[in-house]
């Protein structure tokens, strides 16, 4: 029914309006408490485009993919505030590497063991689409689709990793939202320290305070100017850079380079645009992105999706093994257990939530980790990326 290019784009930033909307209603706000957000946001354009109301195929939806994706994570990585993320103290950053790397080494792991659950004819989409949900349970949305993309998965087996992320993660984290209200009984259990908790709220208080004020058109500017120029120029020099191998490609690279970019950024004045809502428009993007890529998906593919579920639970299970292991072994608080994991299977859409389960002052403490998932998920998943490949081959 809508075809030209402008008018889709108009109506999957319509469809966003209306979600973020129905979500800060007080009654029918609790429906995203039970199915998240991101969830709405891929699947109803899924719906539009297989009823044939948007269609599946536009000539913006690799306009977004080429653009927004690259632009987003300029500006999410951009506001990461490393020396703060370092100050949170040694066993919140070894809680929150050990999650990534269980995340790197899980995955193959539980495509070894499971593997054979899942359907051949998914041929080599099985790894990728793997690989695109280490994307996600390192970093968030857009590494998510930064790395489905770099690899090459169709939107199909993207759409099958939407299901598996949503059916394993949020069990996860209704066990570390439990885990919230016995914190004081397993601290005490193992004799947690609890005092780096109050140094960590302090910390983050002041860091918001520095950055927060009033959005003007300069910053804006700035921003939509850091945003597009380091895509545009990372798309100048991937272009003369060589693929190697079958995942480090064109885009990958282009990927690599903003990332690597904004993160160099992120130690300069230009982190505090932060405060005049960078990454509130990068998240824009990412959700834009999100849209654009659920648009493409068909439902007839989702049925392959159990015996990556499967794969993808055993990978949890191997996740919070290790998050609870190493979080015993250095005797931390089962807060920074909780965040950090949850900084890395849910990022930065769910980690405040997660965090502010404990006390409401240290919701930013899951921001500030998440962001630190941002600037990891592109490298860890693309590590994950070829180990997934070679135990494919195997």
């Amino acid at each position: 029914m809508i075809r030209d290019p402008m008018a889709v784009l108009c109506v999957l930033l319509g469809l966003l309006a209306v979600l973020f909307v129905v979500a800060g209603h007080v009654r029918y706000g609790r429906i995203f408490k039970v199915v998240p957000l991101l969830v709405f946001a891929y699947f109803v354009p899924t719906l539009l485009s297989n009823t044939g109301v948007i269609p599946l195929e536009s000539a913006l939806y690799p306009f977004i993919r080429s653009w927004l994706l690259p632009a987003s994570l300029v500006l999410l990585v951009l506001c990461a505030d490393i020396p703060s993320i370092l100050r949170l103290g040694r066993p919140a950053l070894i809680l929150f590497l050990a999650g990534t790397a269980s995340v790197v080494l899980g995955g193959p792991i539980a495509y070894l063991a499971l593997g054979w659950l899942v359907p051949a004819e998914l041929g080599e989409e099985a790894w990728k689409g793997l690989a695109a949900l280490s994307g996600s349970w390192i970093g968030g949305g857009a590494n998510f689709i930064a790395v489905g993309e770099s690899v090459g998965a169709s939107n199909s087996t993207i759409a099958m990793m939407v299901v598996v992320d949503v059916a394993v993660a949020n069990v996860w984290m209704a066990v570390l939202l439990y885990f919230s209200g016995r914190a004081d009984a397993m601290d005490a259990r193992i004799g947690a320290d609890r005092r780096g908790i109050e140094a960590v709220q302090r910390a983050v208080a002041q860091f918001q305070d520095e950055v927060a004020r009033p959005t003007n058109l300069k910053d804006l500017l700035v921003i939509l100017v850091l945003a597009f120029g380091a895509t545009a120029a990372a798309t100048a020099v991937a272009s003369q850079l060589p693929d190697i191998g079958t995942i480090i490609n064109g885009f990958t690279w282009v990927v690599l380079l903003v990332t690597t970019a904004a993160l160099a950024l992120s130690f300069t004045p230009l982190r505090r645009l932060e405060g005049a809502g960078a990454s509130s428009i990068g998240t824009v993007f990412l959700y834009l992105l999100i849209a654009s890529i659920g648009a493409q998906a068909q439902f007839s593919e989702v049925v392959k999706a159990p015996g990556l579920v499967a794969v993808g639970a055993l990978w949890i299970g191997i996740h919070a093994l290790v998050i609870l292991v190493v979080r015993r072994l250095l005797r931390a608080p089962i807060f920074f257990a909780a965040v950090g994991s949850q900084a890395n299977i849910g990022g930065a859409a769910s980690a405040p939530i997660v965090a502010a389960a404990f006390h409401p002052a240290l919701a930013p403490v899951g921001v500030l980790l998440a962001v630190g998932g941002y600037v990891l998920g592109t490298y860890g998943a693309l590590l994950c990326a070829v180990l997934l490949q070679f135990v494919h081959g195997l």
